[in-house]
């Protein structure tokens, strides 16, 4: 790669010759502030408008200030990030965006993770010089996201995850002048565009223009209400990344910790997410082998086969091809199915009536809180799952009930909805629930002892990539896409001709469930990811058992309760339907 030298602040280095001055000043140590730009891993994924402005710097020969984002090194350049023009321009550019932002700092959601205000504390902003008239806008309620667009500064960061990234088309800045704003197209609501939920545009929004809808005083009334027994279930990613909010270093796991912690809230129950994973490997893996029969036979569009964990991607094909619903997995995901374990088979084991027993949920995604609401996963008004909470949700829960993890002892799930095996935990990464599906799919198809149940060729990072694994005598060739804008790539390809597949796996976020919309933010940071992925992979690695079809609890429900796996019983609990939705 060709390299050019430039001087920063009189710091003389060689850096690609396509490199931004901020990109540069980051190589030598030195901080540029930014709030506009993000970059997610590489060049197609930039979001470099430049609409800020607060990462201007000067360059010698240049007139005017440079934002550092947009503009491209070259041979002998001299820049100044740090001269007093440079920190006058930041503090006006900051001071007029401040002047049109709401000052309710101390009751906004992004209040101690908000960009701006770290800026404004960095400047030593105490009071504002311009006044004037201040753009307001109507908040945006849906289930899972909250716009309140009087504190967008137009970054468009939102906007280029939600086109560029994951190719859904639900923001865009409409209008123009003191009225534009980021919004779905025709300003509608949300909940009545082609948003999938996926939360990506939470996760990169600098301020709190766009937020969770938060459900912890939900949780909360629950747990206060003595005529209700309030049980909860964690999925597999949290435990990966919980331990963030509380000082730990990334890739920790804080499973025991966090089992602890949620018995001192008062929950009834504290059970794993894990363990309905391995309930939807039993439906799945049963369905891939009832298809691929069909397929073998015949009949060819009985394959492929998509998981349907992934609520955001079940919104995503819904919108996006209408016509391929045939293609998913009838399975529920691991959260509904839990629900629907609980609150009809466990809550009469108990003696406990459905109406009296609350399910909650922790999750890394926003779409779940969505999901938790579909009129399908409810009986007669009362829905299988209560009350969905990201993990940013429950840090902040804990903090307020003054419970600090790392002052914790360790504790494990309660039994029976709490014991996995290591296929379970791995749904939480990409390509993990491909690879669980395998590991009891191989045994049941070949009749054979699967030995080595690592499926190295199912893993990485590429975000889209095929594999093949060796079955038997067939050679199974698997697709997986994590990130929509790389689901739609594959499907696209499945539905030309162009890519021959027998199972797909897709996962709405970069990295899957450890990289959603409710983890705790990594601002694009992909080695964060990575690292929460090793989480999972580590207690996989050292669990016991590894394959769904082992668990002897999930043998149990299906000796007692639902006979087998795709039966009737089975069926009318564990699956679902999918609707094509309209789209402008």
């Amino acid at each position: 790669m060709e390299k050019v030298k430039v001087t920063i602040d009189g710091i003389q280095t060689e850096v690609p010759k396509n490199s931004t001055i901020l990109a540069a000043a980051k190589s030598l140590g030195i901080n540029i502030p930014s709030l506009c730009y993000l970059n997610i891993g590489s060049a197609d994924y930039k979001n470099d408008c430049a609409s800020c402005r607060i990462c201007v710097v000067e360059v010698e020969g240049r007139k005017n200030l440079a934002p550092s984002c947009a503009t491209p090194v070259f041979e002998g350049m001299n820049v100044t990030t740090n001269s007093m023009r440079v920190m006058h321009s930041r503090k006006t550019v900051l001071e007029l965006m401040l002047s049109d932002h709401p000052k309710d700092c101390l009751a906004c959601s992004k209040s101690g993770e908000c960009t701006l205000q770290d800026l404004a504390i960095q400047f030593g902003i105490r009071e504002i010089r311009f006044e004037g008239a201040e753009s307001t806008y109507r908040k945006d309620y849906s289930p899972s996201i909250i716009r309140d667009m009087d504190k967008c500064i137009m970054c468009r960061r939102c906007e280029t995850m939600c086109n560029k990234i994951q190719t859904v088309g639900a923001l865009s800045g409409v209008n123009r002048g003191f009225e534009a704003v980021v919004a779905p197209a025709f300003e509608q609501d949300l909940e009545d565009s082609v948003c999938t939920y996926c939360g990506q545009c939470v996760a990169v929004c600098p301020v709190g223009a766009l937020s969770e809808a938060d459900h912890t005083w939900k949780v909360v009334r629950a747990l206060a209400n003595p005529k209700k027994k309030v049980i909860v279930q964690v999925a597999p990613a949290v435990r990966a990344a919980l331990g963030e909010e509380f000082g730990y270093p990334v890739g920790t796991n804080v499973e025991g910790e966090m089992v602890t912690a949620l018995k001192k809230l008062g929950f009834d129950g504290v059970f794993d997410t894990n363990w309905a994973a391995d309930l939807t490997i039993m439906e799945e893996a049963s369905e891939l082998k009832a298809r691929l029969e069909k397929y073998l036979a015949g009949d060819e569009k009985a394959l492929p086969i998509l998981t349907s964990c992934c609520p955001a991607w079940v919104k995503f094909i819904e919108h996006n091809f209408p016509d391929m619903l045939d293609v998913p997995s009838t399975a529920k995901s691991p959260q509904q199915m839990f629900g629907a374990v609980a609150k009809n088979i466990w809550a009469k084991e108990e003696g406990i009536n459905r109406e009296d027993l609350v399910v909650v949920s922790v999750m890394p995604c926003l779409a779940k809180k969505y999901e938790a609401g579909r009129e399908e996963f409810s009986k007669d008004g009362n829905p299988d799952v209560d009350i969905s909470i990201s993990t940013r949700e429950l840090a902040k829960l804990l903090k307020q009930a003054n419970i600090d993890l790392k002052k914790l002892e360790k504790s494990k799930f309660d039994a029976p909805l709490g014991d996995y095996t290591g296929a379970g935990v791995i749904f939480g990464r990409t390509g993990g629930v491909i690879e669980a599906a395998t590991r009891t799919a191989y045994e049941w198809i070949t009749g054979e002892t699967l030995e080595n149940v690592n499926f190295e060729v199912l893993r990485g990072y590429e975000g889209c990539r095929v594999a093949t694994v060796k079955v038997g005598d067939l050679d199974l060739r698997i697709g997986i896409a994590h990130g929509l804008g790389e689901a739609r790539k594959l499907l696209e390809k499945v539905k030309s001709g162009e890519e021959k597949l027998h199972a797909i796996e897709i996962m709405a976020c970069k990295g899957g469930c450890v990289g959603g919309g409710g983890q705790p933010y990594h601002n694009g940071n992909f080695e964060i990811i990575k690292k929460r992925t090793e989480v999972l992979n580590n207690i996989d690695e050292n669990c016991e058992i590894r394959k769904s079809h082992e668990n002897p609890y999930i043998k149990s429900i299906y000796e007692n309760h639902l006979e087998k796996p795709m039966s009737h019983k089975a069926h009318e609990m564990l699956h679902t339907k999918y609707f094509p939705k309209h789209k402008i």
